[in-house]
């Protein structure tokens, strides 16, 4: 009876271990499965479309007139907004981080809005704020500065999409630059604009950095709020997204995947420098 026992507790613990190995397979490959249905096998179909004949006419379809201007303006408009959301982010991250006012916890909530409401949405509130037929919008356009179906409005769109991204990038890296930095640079006789540049800056700068990055990766492949307010016109307020939906909506499905490929690759490059900027934050973390 024992020694039954015995090789029953010696079968039960020698199965231990290879049920553990076959539930560990078990969900690498459900998740590889997944993630090939989900991105690998529809990347696969653009790619395929794009190549469809040959490297030659992919080229043609980058290079023409249309498409290559709606290329230009959408990395030109991407660039801006970066930049702007880089200073304007890191001001807000700052204010939110260091100072407590009246109204804060609103501010905080309201800053994560646009993760929320349709890109369509913003579209529409900003048609409706500097539309042609609008008082602001009416007066803005009497004084020479057209804002809707133009590269203004695109921007603006553009601001709001992405306005989150550099805030919530920065401000947890922010939360763990010990105050008394700053205190004791004031304390030697130092500006509060010297302390942030010199104290608070190079701490920031990667987060900065990786927070822009991503609002140009957005920026670069926004449509709903921009398909509104730019007007789409060819050679002015045509972008590349909207570019793509004009292409298909004309049966140029070779056209529309040629533009896809090549944000997709640009996007690509952009996550993969995201991916290098966050490997050597946590090895710095690791090394402190």
């Amino acid at each position: 009876m024992s020694a039954g026992s015995a090789r029953l507790g010696g079968a039960s613990t020698s199965l231990g271990p290879a049920a553990a190995a076959a539930g560990r397979w078990g969900l690498r490959l459900t998740a590889l499965c997944y993630l090939g249905f989900m991105i690998v096998l529809p990347l696969s179909a653009v790619i395929a479309s794009g190549f469809k004949e040959g490297l030659s006419a992919f080229w043609r379809d980058i290079v023409d007139p249309t498409a290559f201007g709606a290329i230009k303006l959408t990395i030109w408009m991407a660039l801006i907004v970066a930049a702007a959301n880089a200073l304007m982010g890191t001001i807000t991250a700052y204010v939110m981080v260091r100072y407590d006012f009246p109204g804060k916890r609103i501010l905080n909530g309201l800053i994560d809005l646009p993760f929320a409401i349709p890109t369509l949405v913003t579209g529409v509130m900003l048609v409706a704020l500097y539309g042609p037929q609008r008082t602001l919008g009416a007066w803005l356009t009497a004084h020479g500065m057209q804002i809707i179906f133009a590269t203004p409005g695109i921007i603006l769109a553009l601001l709001l999409v992405t306005y989150p991204f550099v805030i919530r990038t920065v401000q947890p890296v922010l939360m763990e630059v010990e105050k008394g930095q700053e205190e004791a640079a004031f304390t030697l006789g130092a500006s509060g604009w010297t302390t942030f540049v010199r104290v608070v800056l190079p701490a920031l700068a990667r987060a900065i950095v990786t927070g822009s990055l991503l609002t140009f990766a957005r920026a670069l492949g926004e449509f709903g709020s921009v398909v509104v307010v730019a007007g789409n016109i060819p050679g002015r307020t045509l972008t590349a997204p909207v570019f793509i939906y004009s292409q298909i909506e004309s049966q140029s499905l070779r056209s529309a995947s040629a533009m896809s490929i090549f944000l997709l690759a640009v996007s690509f490059c952009l996550i993969m420098l995201i991916e290098w900027l966050q490997g050597r934050k946590r090895k710095s973390y690791v090394a402190q």
